[in-house]
């Protein structure tokens, strides 16, 4: 009775996978495709009740509200760190994509960090029941990334993915629907824009934020010596003065800052390499490795990592996109893919 139950449900219902990323939130919905992106952001009143602004508009609104209203970001290094403002946005999100009048309770596909914890995948699945889903199931985003960037992980082959977030950094070595070595590390596109902020602190005596600091990133960044030089101007408070400056940084300041934060990639990408079977290595060696997120725009990245491991590195295509689209993957096709599934 309630197998068929959950069948009707499901014939109303817009069934979704959600990347619920520290930076970004991404959904899909079946039969639909990728219907949003917005930052995992939310504006709150002072008592925590009232919901302000969500996403794009919130995080416009980051590092310039008054006291009596805070901004948060409710994801830290991939995981829930603020269950109940998590629930509010993700609420949001799901009204903002569905029709009210033909959504009753979702099943829902999630992305999640390798080697989260129990705990931490407790609060995923209780957010999302909270927000109104029937069914939820867990995907690492390694795994996901690799569905969404094409690579054959139903053979029994190596195939290697190497995703950069906004709280984390995920290395998978997947075979035969299953992952063979994973580690998760908490440095990332966050960690970057933090590196940026402390640089240009030092250096500089100008006190810039992270947002700024995110743009700076994406505009100039780089991990890799460019042809063409890259310069832009940044704009804070003096930290001598006491009043607003600005100051013209190029791509060889930016990519000094980004110079721990990337090292701490390239080790745990060789520590994973470390740990392949000889098998899986040459797979790897012949078909190389995909990388995926945010972080795979740095410019030069690919050419760096090649060059301190002799493998080669392919980026995905919309590497920003590519974990949702591997969780839809799964939802569109679950009876085959319901095995890569952690829960």
């Amino acid at each position: 009775m309630y197998s068929f139950l959950n069948q009707i449900i499901g014939f109303f219902s817009r069934d979704m996978a959600i990347d619920l990323g520290t930076a970004n939130t991404l959904i899909y919905v079946k039969k639909c495709g990728i219907v949003l992106n917005e930052p995992s952001t939310v504006v709150l009143d002072k008592g925590g009740e009232k919901v302000l602004a969500v996403g794009r508009e919130a995080k416009e609104m980051f590092g310039k509200t008054p006291k009596d209203i805070r901004a948060i970001r409710p994801m830290k290094d991939g995981v829930i760190a603020d269950f109940t403002v998590t629930n509010k946005m993700i609420k949001h999100f799901i009204n903002k994509v569905h029709d009210r009048k033909t959504f009753i309770r979702p099943k829902m596909v999630i992305g999640v960090p390798t080697g989260i914890t129990q705990v931490e995948k407790r609060a995923v699945i209780d957010s999302a029941i909270e927000s109104g889903a029937r069914e939820v199931h867990l995907i690492e985003e390694p795994m996901a990334a690799a569905i969404g960037a094409g690579l054959p992980i139903m053979k029994p082959m190596g195939n290697m993915v190497v995703d950069i977030g906004g709280g984390t950094t995920e290395v998978a070595i997947i075979s035969h629907s299953s992952t063979a070595y994973g580690e998760s590390l908490r440095v990332a596109g966050d960690e970057m824009d933090e590196a940026i902020v402390r640089y240009i602190r030092k250096n500089y005596n100008l006190e810039v934020g992270s947002f700024q600091a995110e743009q700076v990133k994406i505009a100039i960044g780089s991990a890799y010596p460019l042809q063409q030089k890259l310069e832009m101007e940044i704009k804070g408070r003096d930290l001598v003065k006491g009043t607003p400056a600005s100051r013209l940084v190029d791509d060889t300041m930016i990519r000094e800052a980004l110079k721990e934060p990337i090292q701490a990639i390239i080790d745990v990408t060789r520590r994973a390499l470390e740990k392949v079977p000889p098998e899986m290595a040459s797979d790897i060696y012949d078909n190389g490795v995909v990388l995926a997120g945010g972080g795979a725009l740095i410019k030069g990245l690919d050419s760096l990592l090649h060059e301190e491991t002799g493998l080669k590195f392919i980026i995905a295509d919309d590497p920003l996109k590519v974990v949702v689209r591997g969780a839809g993957t799964v939802l569109d096709n679950f009876a085959e893919y319901k095995k890569v599934c952690i829960n």
